[in-house]
Protein backbone atom coordinates (compact mmCIF):
# COMPACT_ATOMS: atom_id res chain seq x y z
CA UNK A 1 0.00 0.00 0.00
CA UNK A 2 1.47 3.54 -1.34
CA UNK A 3 -1.29 5.45 -1.41
CA UNK A 4 0.16 8.21 0.48
CA UNK A 5 3.58 7.89 -0.86
CA UNK A 6 4.97 11.46 -0.96
CA UNK A 7 2.14 12.92 1.88
CA UNK A 8 3.09 13.96 4.96
CA UNK A 9 1.23 13.83 8.22
CA UNK A 10 1.35 14.73 12.20
CA UNK A 11 -0.85 12.39 14.34
CA UNK A 12 -1.07 13.68 17.83
CA UNK A 13 -1.42 11.10 20.90
CA UNK A 14 0.71 8.92 18.59
CA UNK A 15 2.79 7.57 21.62
CA UNK A 16 0.52 4.09 22.01
CA UNK A 17 -3.20 3.12 21.67
CA UNK A 18 -4.91 3.97 18.65
CA UNK A 19 -2.52 6.87 17.77
CA UNK A 20 0.15 5.14 17.61
CA UNK A 21 -1.74 2.61 15.45
CA UNK A 22 -3.02 4.77 13.10
CA UNK A 23 0.80 6.50 12.65
CA UNK A 24 2.21 3.14 11.52
CA UNK A 25 -0.93 2.69 9.66
CA UNK A 26 0.08 5.99 7.79
CA UNK A 27 3.75 5.06 7.22
CA UNK A 28 3.05 1.48 5.55
CA UNK A 29 0.63 3.25 3.14
CA UNK A 30 3.74 5.71 2.26
CA UNK A 31 3.68 8.72 4.42
CA UNK A 32 5.81 10.36 6.65
CA UNK A 33 4.84 11.18 9.86
CA UNK A 34 5.43 13.70 12.94
CA UNK A 35 4.58 11.78 15.99
CA UNK A 36 3.22 13.73 18.92
CA UNK A 37 2.96 12.57 22.84
CA UNK A 38 3.66 13.73 26.19
CA UNK A 39 5.82 11.18 27.14
CA UNK A 40 9.52 10.85 25.49
CA UNK A 41 9.62 7.27 25.53
CA UNK A 42 6.80 6.47 23.46
CA UNK A 43 7.45 8.46 20.53
CA UNK A 44 10.75 7.41 20.51
CA UNK A 45 9.98 4.05 19.78
CA UNK A 46 6.94 4.59 17.05
CA UNK A 47 9.33 6.68 15.05
CA UNK A 48 12.27 3.98 15.34
CA UNK A 49 9.00 1.06 13.79
CA UNK A 50 7.66 4.28 11.54
CA UNK A 51 12.19 4.32 10.42
CA UNK A 52 11.75 0.46 10.03
CA UNK A 53 9.39 0.80 7.09
CA UNK A 54 11.24 3.37 5.27
CA UNK A 55 9.59 6.62 6.02
CA UNK A 56 10.81 10.15 7.88
CA UNK A 57 9.50 9.54 11.67
CA UNK A 58 9.68 13.43 13.25
CA UNK A 59 8.99 12.83 17.14
CA UNK A 60 7.80 15.38 19.20
CA UNK A 61 7.17 15.72 22.91
CA UNK A 62 4.43 17.78 23.61
CA UNK A 63 1.13 18.66 25.42
CA UNK A 64 -1.58 19.40 22.86
CA UNK A 65 -3.31 21.45 25.75
CA UNK A 66 -0.79 23.92 26.09
CA UNK A 67 -1.00 27.17 23.43
CA UNK A 68 2.72 26.88 23.45
CA UNK A 69 3.54 23.31 22.83
CA UNK A 70 1.69 23.21 20.28
CA UNK A 71 3.02 26.03 18.14
CA UNK A 72 6.54 24.57 18.95
CA UNK A 73 5.36 21.25 17.33
CA UNK A 74 4.35 22.80 14.34
CA UNK A 75 6.68 24.53 13.90
CA UNK A 76 9.21 21.66 13.95
CA UNK A 77 6.73 19.66 11.46
CA UNK A 78 7.02 22.54 8.71
CA UNK A 79 10.46 22.73 9.51
CA UNK A 80 11.01 18.95 8.21
CA UNK A 81 8.46 18.42 5.79
CA UNK A 82 7.75 22.47 4.14
CA UNK A 83 3.92 20.69 3.66
CA UNK A 84 1.17 19.07 5.80
CA UNK A 85 -1.16 17.04 4.18
CA UNK A 86 -2.81 15.24 6.86
CA UNK A 87 -3.62 16.35 10.77
CA UNK A 88 -5.34 13.11 12.57
CA UNK A 89 -6.31 15.24 15.89
CA UNK A 90 -6.36 11.44 17.66
CA UNK A 91 -5.10 12.20 21.73
CA UNK A 92 -7.42 11.45 24.12
CA UNK A 93 -8.41 11.71 27.99
CA UNK A 94 -11.01 9.92 30.01
CA UNK A 95 -11.93 10.62 33.29
CA UNK A 96 -16.01 9.96 34.90
CA UNK A 97 -18.28 9.43 37.33
CA UNK A 98 -21.53 10.53 38.44
CA UNK A 99 -22.45 13.96 37.27
CA UNK A 100 -22.74 15.10 40.75
CA UNK A 101 -19.53 13.98 41.91
CA UNK A 102 -17.30 15.16 39.18
CA UNK A 103 -14.37 17.13 40.30
CA UNK A 104 -13.68 20.62 38.11
CA UNK A 105 -9.60 18.97 37.89
CA UNK A 106 -11.44 15.85 35.80
CA UNK A 107 -13.75 17.77 34.15
CA UNK A 108 -10.81 20.39 32.94
CA UNK A 109 -8.26 17.58 31.88
CA UNK A 110 -10.69 15.95 29.31
CA UNK A 111 -12.02 19.33 27.99
CA UNK A 112 -8.27 20.60 27.62
CA UNK A 113 -7.51 17.56 25.78
CA UNK A 114 -10.46 15.98 23.99
CA UNK A 115 -11.56 20.04 22.84
CA UNK A 116 -9.02 22.47 23.31
CA UNK A 117 -6.21 20.56 22.11
CA UNK A 118 -7.60 19.89 18.78
CA UNK A 119 -8.93 23.59 18.68
CA UNK A 120 -5.10 24.53 18.99
CA UNK A 121 -3.77 21.90 16.42
CA UNK A 122 -6.75 22.79 14.34
CA UNK A 123 -5.90 26.41 13.96
CA UNK A 124 -2.22 25.85 13.68
CA UNK A 125 -3.27 23.48 10.58
CA UNK A 126 -5.60 25.87 8.84
CA UNK A 127 -2.99 28.49 8.98
CA UNK A 128 -0.20 26.27 7.54
CA UNK A 129 -2.68 24.39 4.54
CA UNK A 130 -5.17 27.42 3.86
CA UNK A 131 -2.02 28.67 1.72
CA UNK A 132 -1.21 25.37 0.54
CA UNK A 133 -5.08 25.33 -1.05
CA UNK A 134 -5.21 21.88 0.34
CA UNK A 135 -4.88 19.55 3.27
CA UNK A 136 -6.97 17.26 5.30
CA UNK A 137 -8.06 17.35 9.11
CA UNK A 138 -9.30 14.00 10.40
CA UNK A 139 -10.82 14.05 14.30
CA UNK A 140 -11.02 10.72 16.28
CA UNK A 141 -14.31 11.46 18.01
CA UNK A 142 -16.44 8.64 19.89
CA UNK A 143 -20.03 7.21 19.68
CA UNK A 144 -20.38 9.14 23.02
CA UNK A 145 -21.24 12.38 20.94
CA UNK A 146 -24.11 10.96 20.01
CA UNK A 147 -25.10 7.72 22.68
CA UNK A 148 -23.88 8.26 26.03
CA UNK A 149 -23.46 6.37 29.08
CA UNK A 150 -23.70 7.23 32.58
CA UNK A 151 -20.47 8.46 34.34
CA UNK A 152 -19.55 10.16 31.06
CA UNK A 153 -20.60 14.28 31.40
CA UNK A 154 -16.94 15.22 30.22
CA UNK A 155 -15.76 12.99 27.92
CA UNK A 156 -19.24 12.93 26.13
CA UNK A 157 -19.33 16.64 26.55
CA UNK A 158 -15.40 17.15 24.88
CA UNK A 159 -15.95 14.51 21.93
CA UNK A 160 -19.88 16.36 21.39
CA UNK A 161 -17.76 19.65 20.83
CA UNK A 162 -15.67 18.10 18.92
CA UNK A 163 -17.76 16.95 16.13
CA UNK A 164 -18.94 20.38 16.36
CA UNK A 165 -15.54 21.65 15.60
CA UNK A 166 -15.41 19.31 12.97
CA UNK A 167 -18.23 20.56 10.75
CA UNK A 168 -17.22 24.26 11.80
CA UNK A 169 -13.85 23.07 10.07
CA UNK A 170 -15.35 21.14 7.31
CA UNK A 171 -17.16 24.73 6.57
CA UNK A 172 -14.26 27.24 7.03
CA UNK A 173 -11.81 25.33 5.03
CA UNK A 174 -14.00 24.41 1.83
CA UNK A 175 -13.55 27.44 0.00
CA UNK A 176 -9.41 27.00 0.50
CA UNK A 177 -9.78 23.20 -0.35
CA UNK A 178 -9.25 21.99 3.01
CA UNK A 179 -11.27 19.19 3.93
CA UNK A 180 -12.51 17.85 7.53
CA UNK A 181 -13.86 14.91 9.25
CA UNK A 182 -14.72 12.96 12.27
CA UNK A 183 -14.54 8.99 12.54
CA UNK A 184 -16.26 8.23 15.33
CA UNK A 185 -15.12 4.74 16.93
CA UNK A 186 -16.86 2.47 19.37
CA UNK A 187 -15.57 -0.28 21.62
CA UNK A 188 -11.56 -0.52 20.51
CA UNK A 189 -8.96 -2.70 22.20
CA UNK A 190 -6.61 -0.66 23.21
CA UNK A 191 -3.70 -1.12 26.44
CA UNK A 192 -6.64 -0.11 28.80
CA UNK A 193 -8.81 -2.28 28.08
CA UNK A 194 -6.99 -5.01 27.69
CA UNK A 195 -6.21 -5.17 31.04
CA UNK A 196 -9.02 -3.95 32.43
CA UNK A 197 -11.87 -6.32 34.70
CA UNK A 198 -14.71 -3.50 34.14
CA UNK A 199 -17.84 -5.38 32.31
CA UNK A 200 -17.94 -2.67 29.98
CA UNK A 201 -14.44 -3.44 28.82
CA UNK A 202 -15.77 -7.41 28.12
CA UNK A 203 -18.30 -6.16 25.31
CA UNK A 204 -17.17 -6.98 21.92
CA UNK A 205 -14.10 -4.61 20.41
CA UNK A 206 -13.01 -4.02 16.94
CA UNK A 207 -8.80 -3.87 16.95
CA UNK A 208 -6.44 -0.86 16.64
CA UNK A 209 -5.76 -2.22 13.43
CA UNK A 210 -9.28 -2.09 11.79
CA UNK A 211 -10.31 1.14 13.39
CA UNK A 212 -6.65 2.74 11.66
CA UNK A 213 -7.97 1.27 8.32
CA UNK A 214 -10.69 3.43 8.30
CA UNK A 215 -8.18 6.29 8.58
CA UNK A 216 -6.15 5.06 6.40
CA UNK A 217 -8.83 5.17 3.84
CA UNK A 218 -10.41 8.38 4.75
CA UNK A 219 -7.12 10.12 4.34
CA UNK A 220 -5.98 8.64 0.72
CA UNK A 221 -9.94 10.16 -1.00
CA UNK A 222 -8.84 12.24 -3.52
CA UNK A 223 -8.76 15.85 -2.32
CA UNK A 224 -11.86 16.90 -3.41
CA UNK A 225 -13.56 14.14 -1.51
CA UNK A 226 -14.69 14.55 2.14
CA UNK A 227 -15.53 11.79 4.79
CA UNK A 228 -17.31 14.39 7.23
CA UNK A 229 -18.40 11.41 9.53
CA UNK A 230 -18.03 7.85 10.01
CA UNK A 231 -19.48 5.51 12.69
CA UNK A 232 -17.04 2.46 13.09
CA UNK A 233 -17.66 -0.08 15.82
CA UNK A 234 -17.70 -3.92 16.34
CA UNK A 235 -20.87 -5.78 14.43
CA UNK A 236 -22.25 -6.86 17.80
CA UNK A 237 -21.83 -4.21 20.01
CA UNK A 238 -24.98 -2.37 20.90
CA UNK A 239 -25.12 1.07 19.56
CA UNK A 240 -28.46 1.21 17.80
CA UNK A 241 -30.91 0.67 20.30
CA UNK A 242 -28.12 1.44 23.16
CA UNK A 243 -30.20 4.32 25.49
Amino acid sequence: MTQLTNKSALVTGAGRGIGRGIAVALARAGADICICSRTEADVADVADEIARLGRQALPVVADISLETDVDRLFARARKQFGTLDLLVNNAGAFDGGPLDELSIAAWDTVIATNLRGPFLCTRAALQWMKPQRRGRILNIGSISAHRVRPGSAAYSASKHGLWGLTQVTALEGREFGVTCGCIQPGNTLVERRAASDNPEDEEPMMSIEDLAQIVVAAASLSDGVSLLEATVLPSKQLYVGRG
